[in-house]
C-alpha cells in the first residue's frame, strides 16, 4: 500500500516549508534511511530522510516551492501502483504538481476533504470536520516523542493555538499547541507513553462526532506506526459553576514551565495560586500578579498546611539489615543521552589533553570589565571567547570526522553543556567567533535560563562544531569529558584553585585552572590539540589580547 508523506514540522515553530532540493525523482528506488529532499525551515535547511521503502511515486512540491506542514510532499509505493484515489487533480506527466502546493484529497463518497492542516492530517473516510493529530517531529533528530502531559481532556474544547500537551523529545520537553479548533474526541499515547513521529496522537472534531474505526485504521494504516492507545475517558461536568482549579490535595499542579520558574525565584508555593490558563493551568501572569493572603501570611497554629507542589517524595527509609531500592523511569531524554554517549565513546577513539592556566590576570580583567555598569562576564564566557579565537586558529580541531572524508568547518558554534533536571542539554552559539564578550554572556544566560525552563527551541541545540563544559562552580578541579559527535572535541573547565605556585624563581600565591581536552584521535593527532591548548592558554592568561 502506497504511503503518503507528508511536509515535516522540522520546529515548534515552523508553520511551512520550502523544498530547497530533491535527492530523489519520481520513478527512482528509495530506501528507509535514504534522503529524500533538503528542506527549508524557518530556521535553518535540513535533510529530510525517508522513514519507507519502495518507489517515489509522486512529487506533490516542486523544488523552490513552500507549503503548509503536513501538506502532500510525497508517495512512496510499489512500482506501477495505482495512486489515483490518493492525488487530486490526476499528476501530470512525471508526478509533479505544476500549480498549486495545496492538494485535496476525496473521501469514500467523493467529497472532497480539505488537505492536512498543519499538526493535523486528513485523510480519505474521515468525516467532516475531523482532524487526525500526529505526534510531530520536533527536531531532525528526533524519531520518538513522549507525552508528558496532557493539558486537555476528551471531551473538552480546543481552540486554535491551545496548548493540547508537553512533548518530550531527544531534546527538550516542549509545549504542542493545535492548529485545528473543535473538541477533543481522541487520545491515542497516554501521559508518559512514547511512541514513533506520525503516531496518532489525538482526533478533533465536531462535538459528538462519530469517530468509530478511525484510530484502528489509521494504526492499520500505510503511513502509521503502531502505537498504544488508551480508553477514552469521559469529562465529567463542572457543577456549581465552579472554575476548575489547579490542583488538590491528590493531583499534580498543572504550571507553565515559565511560570513555575518564576515561583521558584520568588519562592511562590504553587498550591496556593489560582491558575487562569486551560483547565485551571498556572501561566506566568497568575505568578506575577499573585498576592498571599494575610493567612498565609500570618498562618494560625492549627492552620491544616496547604500541600506542597512538586515536592520530591520521601526516599524510601531502609532499616539495618534490610534491602530495599527503587526503580525510576528513564525519561526519552536520558534514553538519548545514554545512546549517543556509548556511541560517541565507543566509536570515537577518545585521549584527552590536560593544560594548566594561570588565572591571576583574568581575574583582574574580569574585575575591570564588570565595573562597567549592566555589564556581567563570567570566566567561563571568558574561556568561550577564548576557545572561539584558538578554533579560529586551529580549525582542525573545528572538524567532523565521515567515514570517507574530514570535514573541517570555518565557522564556530560553541555548545555550551547545561545541566537541566532531566540531564543535559547543549544549546549553541552560532557564529561565537563573531560576539564580543558581554554578547556571549548575555546569549549563554538566556539559553541557560532556558534551558532549565525547558523553554530551548529544537534549532538552538544543533549545528555545534566544538562543545566546552564546565563543573568549576562545582568545586571539580578536573574532569575529563565525552565528546559532543559530531564535533571532534569537547573542552572540560575546572575550577579556580588558589594555591603555592613559582614565580620568577619564588613561591607565591597564586590561581590557576585546570582545563582538560578530549580529542577524536581519526580527526585530531596529539600534537595539533597541544598546540589547540597552548593558543588558548595564551588568551586566557593574556585577557588583553582577545581584543586585539
Amino acid at each position: 500500500m502506497a504511503t503518503v508523506i507528508t511536509m515535516p514540522r522540522l520546529s515548534d515553530t515552523m508553520t511551512e516549508g520550502t523544498v530547497a532540493s530533491w535527492l530523489k525523482k519520481v520513478g527512482d528506488k528509495v530506501s528507509e534511511g535514504d534522503i529524500l529532499a533538503e528542506i527549508e525551515t524557518d530556521k535553518a535547511t535540513m535533510e529530510f530522510e525517508s522513514f519507507n521503502s519502495g518507489t517515489l511515486l509522486y512529487i506533490g512540491i516542486k523544488e523552490g516551492e513552500s507549503a503548509p506542514c503536513d501538506s502532500l510532499l510525497a508517495i512512496i509505493g510499489k512500482e506501477g501502483e495505482d495512486i489515483t484515489a490518493l492525488i487530486s487533480p490526476p499528476a501530470p506527466e512525471g508526478g509533479v504538481v505544476g500549480e498549486a502546493n495545496h492538494t485535496e484529497i476525496s473521501d469514500a463518497n467523493n467529497t472532497p476533504v480539505s488537505a492536512p492542516s498543519p499538526s493535523g492530517k486528513a485523510g480519505m473516510g474521515l468525516p467532516k470536520g475531523v482532524v487526525v493529530v500526529t505526534m510531530p517531529r520536533l527536531s531532525d533528530t528526533m524519531t520518538d516523542g513522549t507525552v508528558a502531559t496532557w493539558l486537555k481532556k476528551v471531551g473538552d474544547k480546543v481552540a486554535e493555538g491551545d496548548i493540547l500537551a508537553e512533548i518530550e523529545t531527544d531534546k527538550a520537553t516542549m509545549e504542542f499547541e493545535s492548529f485545528n479548533a473543535g473538541t477533543l474526541l481522541y487520545i491515542g499515547i497516554p501521559e508518559g507513553g512514547t511512541a514513533p513521529c506520525d503516531s496518532l496522537l489525538a482526533i478533533i472534531g465536531p462535538e459528538e462526532t462519530d469517530i468509530t474505526g478511525i484510530a484502528e485504521n489509521f494504526k492499520s494504516g500505510s503511513n502509521a506506526a503502531a502505537v498504544e492507545t488508551v480508553k477514552e475517558t469521559v469529562l465529567e461536568p463542572t457543577t456549581n459553576n465552579q472554575q476548575p482549579t489547579a490542583t488538590t490535595s491528590n493531583e499534580r499542579v498543572f504550571v507553565s514551565p515559565l511560570a513555575k520558574k518564576i515561583a521558584e525565584e520568588k519562592g511562590i508555593n504553587l498550591s496556593q495560586v489560582s491558575g487562569s490558563g486551560e483547565n485551571g493551568r498556572i501561566i506566568k501572569s497568575d505568578v506575577e500578579n499573585f498576592v498571599p493572603s494575610a493567612i498565609t501570611q500570618n498562618a494560625q497554629p492549627n492552620a491544616v498546611a496547604q500541600p506542597q507542589v512538586e515536592v520530591a517524595a520521601a526516599r524510601p527509609f531502609a532499616a539495618a539489615g534490610e534491602k530495599l531500592t527503587e526503580e525510576i523511569k528513564n525519561s526519552q531524554m536520558r534514553k538519548i543521552i545514554a545512546k549517543r554517549l556509548a556511541e560517541s565513546l565507543f566509536t570515537a577513539p577518545h585521549y584527552n589533553l590536560v593544560i594548566e592556566v594561570t588565572m591571576d590576570e583574568a581575574m583582574k580583567s574580569r574585575a575591570i570589565i564588570n565595573s562597567v555598569p549592566d555589564t556581567k562576564v563570567s570566566f567561563n564566557d571568558m574561556v568561550i571567547k577564548a576557545s572561539a579565537m584558538a578554533l579560529k586558529k586551529h580549525p582542525k580541531i573545528n572538524s567532523q570526522w565521515r567515514e570517507d572524508s574530514i570535514l573541517i568547518n570555518y565557522h564556530v558554534n560553541i555548545g555550551v553543556a547545561v545541566a537541566v533536571e532531566d540531564g543535559l542539554v547543549v544549546p549553541v552559539l552560532p557564529f561565537t567567533d563573531a560576539m564580543s564578550l558581554s554578547q556571549i554572556g548575555g546569549n549563554v544566560r538566556d539559553l541557560a535560563g532556558r534551558a532549565k525552563s525547558k523553554k530551548l527551541l529544537p534549532s538552538e541545540m544543533e549545528g555545534s562544531t566544538f562543545t566546552i563544559s564546565n563543573l568549576g562552580m562545582f568545586g571539580i578541579t578536573e574532569f575529563n569529558s565525552i565528546i559532543n559527535q559530531p564535533n571532534s572535541a569537547i573542552l572540560s573547565v575546572g575550577a579556580i584553585v588558589e594555591k603555592p605556585v613559582v614565580k620568577n624563581g619564588q613561591i607565591v600565591v597564586g590561581n590557576t585552572m585546570m582545563l582538560s581536552l578530549a580529542c577524536d584521535h581519526r580527526t585530531i593527532d596529539g600534537a595539533t590539540g597541544a598546540q589547540f591548548l597552548q593558543t588558548l592558554k595564551q588568551y586566557i592568561e593574556n585577557p588583553v589580547t582577545m581584543l586585539a
